[in-house]
This record gives C-alpha cells, structure tokens and sequence, in this order.
C-alpha cells in the first residue's frame, strides 16, 4: 500500500506574497476596470469635436476687440476685503475697483477646492463634466493606485474640452498666463499647449514639491524658490505682458498664489497688517492689483479693458468667510461663496451692485461675449453672459437654479434665495462622519445657514431635491454633456 505523501506546507512568508499578488490583482483589475467604466464608458473623449470647433471660430478685426484681464486669488474669503467688511485687512485698490465698477454679492465658485474651480471657469461647465473631480497633482507614493489607476483624478484637463484661451485664441487674442496652472503638470497638459501663448508660473500649487517657476515650457527657476517674492515676480510679469501686447487685443489671466498657504510677502509687506500674515499677503495682492490699473492708465488701456477679480474658493485654514458658515473644501456657503468684482470705464457703470447669483464659469461665457461670440453649441454650456446685468441692461437672473458638487457628488442647489442640501458629512470636526440632513436655508434672512425650514417649507425642498435628481439622471445619460 503506498504511503500518503506529506502535505507541503506553505511558508507564512509565501502565504502573504501570494495574498498581496491577489488582491493587488484584484485590486488592478477592478481599478482598470473603474478607469474605463469612469474615464471611457460613456465619458468618452472627443478631440474631434474640439477641433471642430475651434477650426470654426472666425478671426476679427483687432481693432473691435477689447482686452480681458482675469485675475484670481487662491483661496480668499468673502469678508478679506475692506470692500467686502473686512476691519483688519486694507485694500485701497480693490476698494476703488469696486467702486468704479460692479460687485456681485452673491457670486460662487464652481467647486470649493482649486482645480476643479479653474476648470469649470475656463470652460464654462460644471467640473464634473470636464472629468476633474479634485486637486490635480503628481500623486504620491500612497495614493498612485488611486490617482493613476483608478482615475480617480486625471492627469490633466482633458484634451477634448475647449478653454476660454484656446476660443480667444483663435479669435485674435494674445493670450498669457501669469500665476497658477493647476490643470496639468505634464504634456498635453500644459499652458502653451492648452491656448496660451505665453506662460510665467507654477504648474502646481506652491505646496508640492518640487515647485517650480516655468517660463513657456522650461524651467527658469528650479528649487528652492523665494516665495516671498512670488508676488512681486508675477506683477512684474503680469505687467510687462501688458506692455508688449499694447498694440494687440490680449486676454491676460493673472492666477495669484496667495492667500493658500504657506503665506508670504516681500519685505516692504511682512508685518504691515492688522491680519498677520495673511493680511500681508493679501495687501500685497492688492497692490499688484493697484499696479495693473496704473499700467493699463499710463498706456492708455483702461476704456478698452474689462477687468474681473474673484477668487477659485473660499479660505483653508485662515482667511475671513465673511461670517458663512464652512471653509474650503466642505460643501457650505464659506466654500463656495467669493468676493467679485468687475470693472470697465464707460461700459459697466461705477458703484452698480448685483444681487443675482452667479457662478464662476459664467466668466466663459462673458467673456465670449466681449469678443463678439456665442457660447458653443457642441456640447453643455452650464455658464450665462453676465454683461447685461454688468451693464445695468438687466436684472434677470442669469440661472434658474445653480448647483454645487463637492467631487463627483452634487450635494446642493440654489434657487433664489433657497438652498437645498442633501444629507452629506457633517462640518462639526467632532462628528466628521456622522452624516446630517436635508437641510433647506433661506439665505436672504439666513446666510449663516443656521435654522433649517425644511419642515415649514417641505414643498419647496421636495422641489429643489427633485431638481437635483434630474440633474443626476441628465449627467447619468450624457456624463460629459456632448450635443449632436
């Protein structure tokens, strides 16, 4: 009778390799599969129809267009102006824009965290849409599965979206980039080849490293970088894109670092404000703005360009929310609500204030306007034009209701003064994952939102909760919001 042969035991050594190999398998195959299920099921990407688009636009006269300058803070609260309530903060020059031009008191990011916010400005849609849920980054050693393979968070943004710059472009602008990127940190993800002809920054926020300053497509200053003088750099920069496109239409989007932190200054500014070093910043930032009105009056400018101030999102860790409840990346009015102004001697009149709420990826849309063009008719345009409520020709609302996505979910709506949010997270930082909600807050007489009317006014948050419902099945259909 033949003998049972020993059984061969399994090393604990080997036992966990081949259990890493598995699930690391498994986790890669279901991660794969995510990506295309999220990335190329259904969200497909069609370069096509972008070249479509821009081989369409039609080049004007020099002589019709008038500039643009776009400027934008990283993460400013709504009350870190003197203009806007602040008593620790000095801001003579934003104060002055305002009021020679048009402030917006109720006017939204289009997410409460910097890249997406960019994106939906610059394309004029919902970041959801454009597929950039979070912060782009190069991810790290823990998070590389996530990012790189999950999708959780492209590379870039995608090629098949148009950007404001790319439009203008093609209509005749010089186009520049001073600042912040932050939608993109590789090919083809970068600046020039994204529609601006000139480009001095940071492809990143100034809290990953390595950072570096970028001049087109080369480094021109590798680590460690002054950051105390970042600000001074760029309004020199800023500055002498003005002066060498003078004789040209230009489109000039001027991204500031600042306030994100880490918070600096140059010398002149460090210890000059009443609101620490945050202030310093910020009062720096204003002089730049001062700057620039200067320029464009020395040269004779000022009539023939718009110019719009706001910020990507609502303040991190410092910064006053004008006294909103909630901060950056948390799904609250002190996330997504900022400060905007807008100014344009002999075309917006001076000291008009708008009530309507408004979002940032209307400046798409405004913008197109100026250049004597319509919103593309391609794909969704969430953005309307602003000019006739900039210009005092009207005082409708641009939208019916606005959204407000946190990531890839849609947690709340506004209609008129009504907010509506979906039970989510809560913003105590004791109970962080004890969901809470619905709520619903009238912001006319409850910006705070601190009482919740959902039970005095069931039909109207049965109303907004329906229409954000049908929101997701539109976005469930057609994710990318594609017209044939």
């Amino acid at each position: 009778m033949a003998m049972d042969q020993p059984k061969k035991r399994i090393s604990r050594r080997k036992f966990i390799q081949t259990g890493l190999a598995a699930g690391g398998g498994l986790l890669l195959a279901a991660g794969l599969g995510s990506h295309f299920v999220e990335v190329f099921g259904g969200k497909d990407y069609d370069t096509a129809r972008t070249q479509k688009l821009l081989d369409s636009i039609i080049a004007s006269d020099p002589r019709t267009l008038p500039n643009i300058i776009l400027i934008l803070t990283d993460d400013m609260g709504l009350g870190d102006l003197s203009s806007f309530g602040s008593q620790a903060i000095d801001t003579p020059h934003l104060d002055q824009m305002a009021a020679e031009g048009a402030v917006f008191t109720n006017f939204y990011a289009s997410a409460p965290v910097c890249s997406p916010s960019r994106a939906g400005m610059l394309t004029g849609r919902y970041p959801v849409r454009t597929l950039v849920f979070d912060v782009i980054q190069p991810p790290g050693p823990l998070d590389w599965a996530f990012q790189y393979i999950l999708g959780a968070v492209p590379h870039g943004i995608p090629q098949d979206e148009v950007l404001l710059p790319e439009i203008l472009q093609r209509r005749g602008y010089h186009t520049g980039l001073v600042g912040k990127w932050h939608l993109g940190w590789e090919s083809p993800h970068l600046p020039n080849e994204n529609g601006f002809d000139f480009f001095y920054g940071g492809l990143l926020s100034h809290d990953t490293h390595p950072y570096r300053i970028y001049r087109n497509n080369q480094i021109e200053i590798d680590e460690p970088v002054d950051f105390d003088s970042l600000t001074a750099n760029f309004t020199r920069e800023a500055i002498q894109f003005i002066h060498d496109q003078r004789q040209n239409p230009f489109f000039l989007y001027y991204a500031q670092h600042y306030p994100h932190i880490p918070l600096h200054a140059s010398a002149g500014f460090q210890g000059q404000s009443e609101g620490g070093r945050y202030g310093d910043t910020v009062e720096e930032l204003d002089w730049s703005v001062g700057e620039i009105f200067k320029t464009l009056q020395e040269l004779g400018l000022d009539e023939n360009t718009l110019v719009i101030f706001t910020s990507d999102n609502g303040p991190w860790w410092e910064g006053d929310t004008a006294g909103l409840r909630g901060r950056k990346n948390l799904p609250l009015e002190g996330a997504f609500h900022v400060p905007f102004i807008a100014r344009w001697p002999n075309t917006i009149p001076a000291g008009r204030v708008v009530e309507a709420p408004a979002m940032n990826f209307d400046l798409f849309a405004t913008s197109l306007a100026v250049a004597g063009l319509s919103a593309p008719n391609d794909r969704l345009i969430d953005g309307r034009n602003l000019l006739p409520l900039l210009k005092g020709e009207s005082s409708e609302a641009p939208h019916e209701t606005l959204f407000f996505y946190k990531g890839r979910n849609l947690v709340g709506a506004r209609s008129g003064p009504w907010k509506y949010y979906r039970r989510h997270s809560s913003d105590n930082g004791a109970y962080p994952f004890f969901p809470q909600g619905p709520f619903l807050f009238n912001l006319d007489t409850d910006p705070r939102e601190s009482y919740n009317l959902l039970e005095d006014h069931s039909d109207l948050a049965e109303q907004l909760a329906a229409c954000m419902d049908r929101e997701d099945q539109r976005r469930e259909i057609n994710p990318r919001g594609w017209r044939t």
